[in-house]
């Protein structure tokens, strides 16, 4: 990347203008649903569409059903809801990520068994999470982490041998594949997230449900409604959820979703500017993602120094905005804790890699509209930084 240099203003982490190029086909939307004869706001002609269209872009060879729900959050609850999956079950969870992980587990009656992860990848370690298998475990819920993608045919591998429900948290990796499957169709069922800052994310929450398992797909399609089946109208058959998807929204995303590809490949270019310049500052503390490869998807940049704190205060400091994601693995969150059994005193001594990624990682802005000069404004502070030793003296 070449470019001019940028002046010295504020670079926000999560952009406020995402859809600022799509305003008028937002109040299109709006005006169409609000003036439509049929007046039908949820889970209409439009939410169908959508499915539809997902379903084709990921292909019938990959996905049986594609189900819109309200957030990706509500499409774990209706899988596990959907599995059957309650009091005296086990899940075998990360211990570092999304609070939605442990706490849909654990609002389906069953508890969440936290694994390590991976030092490189930062997602579940497929080895950790089998010592953890027993006799009530009924799933594994593996999740894709900043822009890699789980070890996923490790988990296929554990769950077919051990005879259990494999869920993939796909929420934030929508345009990752990995061995030419997409994210969100390694498992059982997956989730994607269209929170605003999601690789397809919109002006309001929701998501979807993927399965492979066309009876799963009918199934979470009548928890999402209270549980209905679409047909008989209060008629319920089974104790559902709502969790239905907005018309408005559903006509914003077709509209979308044709320039899908294009921000991905613009969030991949950024990504991998990053990691080029960024490569030489492993001998130095900062950890940096690869460039490319096999189950990469460009969502979050996240990289790992043990000097965080400062370098976010670097960034702060040259007008550049930075966030922590998730600063304690969710065995030491005080929601979770109580449920988070160890025979150490706290999370460094039983998740210790989930334990040093949280203490480690700082994420940078990434996002489709980041300029050029932008992108290098970062990446040279970053790299000054990381030239100077604990006291700021250059090296």
């Amino acid at each position: 990347m070449t470019a001019p240099p940028i002046a010295a203003t504020e670079i926000p982490f999560f952009a406020p203008d995402l859809f600022d190029g799509d305003r008028d086909a937002l109040l299109d939307a709006v005006r169409a649903i609000g003036t439509g004869t049929a007046q039908k706001f949820i889970l209409g002609e439009h939410t169908a569409r959508l499915e539809h269209a997902l379903h084709t872009r990921l292909g019938s060879d990959q996905v049986a059903d594609v189900v819109a729900c309200s957030s990706g959050t509500s499409g774990l609850s209706l899988l596990l809801a959907a599995m059957d999956i309650g009091p005296g079950d086990e899940v075998v969870v990360p211990a570092f990520g999304c609070a939605p992980l442990a706490a849909t587990v654990l609002d389906a009656g069953a508890r969440p068994v936290f694994a390590d992860i991976d030092p490189v990848r930062l997602t579940m370690d497929p080895a950790a999470a089998e010592a953890l298998i027993g006799p009530r475990t009924r799933a594994l819920l593996p999740a894709h982490m900043f822009s890699v993608m789980a070890d996923m045919p490790a988990f296929r591998d554990l769950a077919d041998r051990y005879g259990l429900r494999l869920i993939e948290d796909s929420a934030l990796a929508q345009g990752g594949a990995l061995r030419g499957r997409p994210a969100g169709c390694w498992g059982d069922a997956g989730v994607y997230s269209f929170v605003q800052v999601k690789t397809f994310g919109m002006p309001g929450e929701g998501g979807v449900v993927l399965t492979r398992d066309a009876a799963l797909g009918r199934a979470v399609r009548v928890l999402r409604n209270h549980g209905q089946d679409g047909v008989h109208r209060f008629v319920h058959h089974r104790i559902g959820l709502n969790s239905r998807f907005d018309e408005v929204m559903a006509l914003f995303q077709l509209h979308r979703l044709p320039g899908l590809d294009g921000r991905l490949a613009r969030r991949a270019e950024i990504s991998a500017y990053y990691s080029r310049r960024f490569a030489p500052l492993a001998d130095r503390g900062l950890i940096a993602p690869p460039e490319g490869g096999d189950g990469r998807f460009p969502y979050v940049y996240t990289v790992l120094t043990e000097r965080r704190d400062a370098l976010r205060a670097h960034l702060a400091a040259r007008g550049i905005a930075s966030h922590v994601y998730y600063p304690r693995p969710l065995p030491a969150q005080p929601a979770f804790a109580p449920h988070a059994a160890g025979p150490g005193p706290g999370p460094a001594a039983v998740w210790p890699h989930a334990e040093s990624a949280a203490r480690r990682n700082l994420s940078l802005p990434l996002y489709p509209h980041l300029t050029d000069a932008q992108a290098e404004h970062i990446a040279d502070a970053v790299r000054a930084f990381a030239g100077t030793d604990p006291n700021g003296e250059r090296r």
